[in-house]
């Protein structure tokens, strides 16, 4: 990409940031909410891959690195520019995708636990969990997936530094696993729930 090129996606990308969202006759200040509205990543080969935040999305497709497959309904307005918001994109170059792509953190564990208290079984949002090592730091456990889980305070100030077995009204809901290609696929087809454009690329 030349620099007149490349001058010209950044100065779209900060535009489309400071956009203005309109649906209808209504339109209000583009919020973080809005720009971290989950949108599905396909493949070259149009396989599911992936899930981001719109505003990721959105860059790849100005970058011309992925194109939209589906549009959200929502448009995007910024002085000159006028784009769709999207709800599925596709790479427009094959990518290898190992077994394991997930890094081991707490948003990834928190989105493998889909926001539940592995104890208790509420769901809430994720500012409001912590981790929780099943085998405490202090007994010897590691940073692990099959090691950490999702915990409201409650529940992780009542284990605090005790083992599992120590404990007599508390147990987990079930055995933590590593982040897999199976459960990835699982968790895109429970955010792609509320949006029918996801179906035909999940395989409901």
């Amino acid at each position: 990409m030349s620099l007149g090129k490349a001058m010209i996606h950044a100065r779209k990308q900060k535009s489309l940031a400071r956009a203005a969202v309109h649906v209808g006759e209504q339109s209000w200040t583009q919020s973080n909410q809005v720009m971290q509205m989950p949108v599905l990543v396909l493949n070259a080969s149009y396989e599911p891959i992936n899930i981001c935040g719109a505003r990721r999305a959105l860059v790849l497709v100005l970058k011309g690195v992925a194109k939209t497959e589906e549009e959200h309904g929502l448009m995007l307005h910024a002085q000159r520019n006028r784009m769709a918001m999207p709800s599925v994109i596709r790479l427009l170059e094959y990518r290898r995708i190992p077994h394991q792509t997930r890094a081991l953190s707490r948003k990834n564990i928190l989105l493998r636990d889909r926001n539940t208290c592995q104890y208790c079984s509420v769901v809430l949002p994720p500012g409001e969990l912590t981790l929780d090592h099943v085998i405490p730091r202090s007994r010897g456990g590691n940073s692990t997936w099959e090691n950490l889980v999702a915990c409201c305070h409650s529940c992780n100030r009542r284990k605090g530094n005790r083992l599992l077995s120590e404990l007599t009204d508390m147990q987990l809901q079930k055995e933590p696993r590593s982040f897999s290609l199976h459960t990835s696929r699982q968790i895109m087809r429970m955010l792609g729930r509320g949006d029918d454009r996801w179906r035909k690329y999940l395989f409901y």
